[in-house]
Formats: structure tokens, sequence, C-alpha cells
């Protein structure tokens, strides 16, 4: 399996999560944004992580609508990984990351993490749930 590297893309932050070559995640790092327009220091950061992993390919959260309509933010990310696949030449997919957030936070609460923790870190775990999303839905192809 390639090294992957799943990106919450939001406003004002974008979550990270990788795996090993394996079909486990670990949440990486959420990475600060202080202008929703300002991509260039956030794609610097991920350029340096993804470099530092040796990732083959990356994974976006595709934000659907409950009715599975794309809206804005779904959009937004979208052109995000197109800008992503352009500036590292490396693949990008989409990946539905419907509730990912909700799962997100229930995992750091089943772990007893404090509050405070869960709010810093729940993007990164997100990408987390996002990569794991994948992974299953690549081995739901091969079956």
């Amino acid at each position: 399996m390639d090294r992957v590297m799943a990106l919450d893309f939001g406003s004002k932050t974008v979550g990270v999560a990788v795996n090993d070559g394996s079909t486990c995640s670990f949440p990486l790092e959420t990475i600060r944004r202080e202008r929703e327009q300002a991509l260039r220091a956030t794609l610097r950061r991920i350029e340096e992580l993804s470099g530092e992993r040796s990732v083959e390919r990356f994974i976006v959260g595709l934000p659907l609508n409950m009715d599975r309509s794309e809206g804005e933010r779904a959009r937004k990310s979208r052109e995000f990984a197109e800008t992503l696949a352009r500036r590292t030449g490396l693949p990008v997919e989409m990946q539905d990351e419907t509730l990912s957030t909700v799962e997100a936070y229930e995992r750091m609460k089943e772990a007893e993490m404090p509050a405070e923790r869960r709010e810093m870190l729940v993007d990164s775990y997100a990408a987390a749930v996002i990569l794991e999303d994948w992974i299953a839905s690549r081995g739901q192809e091969e079956d």
C-alpha cells in the first residue's frame, strides 16, 4: 500500500493524518491558517510533512451535504485538491468526509481525552477517520 497523507481541509485549519504504508492511520498535526485565502504557508507545510514521510498520494476530505450533494465547502475542497496536485505532482483523491468530525470527537471522548485537548486535535483525528474510510473503501473495491 502507498504511503498516504489525508487532509481535512477547512477554512481555518487543515487536519493532517498519515499511514505508514499499512492500513493503520495516525493523526499527525493540525495546520492553522491565518486567512482562508492564504494557502502558501499551508501548502509549504504539507510539502514538508509529506516529504519527511515519503508520501506517495494525498486524500482530501470531501464535505458533502447530508443529501450527498456538494455545496460551497466541497467546491473549495476540490479547488484545494487541484492546487495540491499541481504543486506536488502527486496523485490526489477525494474521499467523502461525512460525519468524520463527529467520529473523531467520539474516539477522543472514549479515550478520555480532556475537552480542551480534543478541540486542539479534532481536525487531525478527523483526517485519520477520512484516511481509514479511504483505506476501507479500497479494500471493498478489491473484493
